[in-house]
């Protein structure tokens, strides 16, 4: 008989009731099926009020960066994330900017921008007008939908008017710029959206399709400069300022081509991304908001997309790093405000608003960005990844804890660092023992 995934009232069954579904389905033995289970601190109540059809967890490995002084303050980073080394990576970079005070770094107001798409006008430059001539009485009707927002300092700040040309004719795109304090904004915004879309189809004339809020949050940035001594940057290979040039001649890459372009601001989203899920915030949003940002940088440049971060040298030769980014977190509501874990590594890293995560988030992304290119530039980036990549190879080719540590020196050794070799290692210990 042929499966469906088509499960009446699956929504209505207990967390035990949706494992057995999976269970029969996937073939899971009774030891596969315990990794739904949830870990011990977190309750599963809490986990099925944030999402639908709750089964379990997918725990992420949770580190702490260390080293971090932003703006003359230490952090420890909780950082979630799997891929091996960027946690130190993060905390080595951090213990050489901090010899030259650490990490300066600043945000803009966090104004986020909600989107009001109106179609079929029949005048778009008029209609543009009659919208900006009403703006005080919309952002008051706006600022309505959230007092609370505005008694602290946020809501409605102005408006933004744009004539869109597209494959489906001419739109007016009106922004509504929106401060959302501490705040991620989605639901403030969306809601300000909402309330104003009658009254702009009757000043245009036009018909209201879209009213949400966009990712691309070009008021809400986030900004982070270091020095690198050079110094500091020596190699066994390589002196210090050859390793600056080195780390200069990386950035020009990603300056001038966008396939290492992209590979750049991976990397320095491999830390920002990490402190996002580990706070709680929604790292598809700040993803989404930094690459389209890369891009948006790069128009009229006649480039397709420039790196997120910046480096030169100083007059005494050392490396001087910068960022810049949408930086759209928040501390009040959503994940952040619910899950357990979010709200203990909030407490650990000690920021007071969205504004110092956002500060902190710049700085661990200049900080991978920075050890990702000293390691490109002198040893590769391999060399701190293949110890960790192998020692994973050793547990999963069932090394005893007492066999992990040889396995894995002779894995790195070799150079042959793949699970097969990793069994047959086992496999050579094992029978020299008998």
């Amino acid at each position: 008989m042929t499966r469906s995934s088509e499960i009446p009232g699956f929504y209505r069954r207990s967390v035990a009731e949706r494992r057995a579904v999976l269970q029969e389905w996937g073939g899971l033995s009774a030891e596969e099926l315990r990794a739904y289970e949830f870990p011990p601190g977190v309750d599963p109540t809490t986990l099925e009020r944030m999402i639908e059809n709750v089964v379990g967890v997918m725990p992420l490995p949770l580190g702490i960066a260390t080293n971090f002084r932003i703006n003359g303050t230490d952090y420890l980073v909780p950082m979630a994330i799997e891929e091996p080394s960027v946690v130190a990576a993060a905390s080595n970079a951090a213990k050489v900017a901090r010899a030259s005070d650490g990490f300066f770094a600043q945000t803009t107001d966090p104004v986020m921008i909600g989107q009001v798409q109106i179609l079929a006008i029949p005048d778009p430059a008029a209609a543009r007008l009659r919208i900006l001539d009403r703006k005080a009485e919309l952002l008051s009707a706006a600022n309505a939908k959230d007092p609370v927002l505005v008694k602290f300092g946020g809501g409605a700040k102005d408006l933004e008017v744009r004539i869109v040309e597209s494959p489906r004719g001419t739109m007016l795109i009106v922004h509504l710029l929106v401060d959302a304090r501490d705040a991620g904004g989605m639901n403030a915004v969306n809601t300000m959206c909402e309330a104003l879309a009658p009254e702009f189809a009757r000043l245009t004339g036009g018909r209201v399709v879209l009213r949400i809020i966009s990712n691309l949050a070009v008021h809400r940035l986030a900004r982070a400069r270091a020095t690198f001594r050079a110094e500091l940057l020596a190699t066994d290979t390589a002196s210090g300022p050859e390793v600056v040039e080195a780390i200069l001649d990386a950035y020009a890459f990603a300056l001038a081509d966008p396939f290492r372009c992209a590979t750049h601001n991976k990397g320095i989203m491999n830390g920002i991304s990490s402190v996002v899920i580990a706070t709680g915030n929604d790292f598809r949003a700040i993803e989404s908001g930094a690459h389209t940002y890369a891009a948006w940088l790069a128009a009229g440049t006649g480039r397709v997309v420039r790196p997120l971060t910046t480096y030169e040298k100083d007059r005494d030769g050392n490396l001087v790093g910068t960022i810049e980014f949408p930086a759209a977190v928040g501390l009040i509501g959503g994940a952040t405000a619910v899950h357990p874990t979010a709200k203990a590594n909030v407490k650990v890293l000690g920021v007071k608003s969205a504004r110092e995560l956002g500060e902190v988030l710049a700085a661990v992304g200049l900080a991978q960005n920075f050890a990702a290119l000293r390691a490109l530039a002198t040893e590769g980036i391999q060399r701190g990844h293949m110890e960790l990549h192998a020692r994973n190879l050793a547990v999963s080719a069932g090394a005893r804890p007492e066999e992990v540590d040889r396995v894995v020196e002779r894995l790195v050794r070799d150079h042959q660092v793949r699970f097969d070799r990793a069994k047959a290692v086992i496999e050579e210990l094992r029978s020299g023992e008998g």
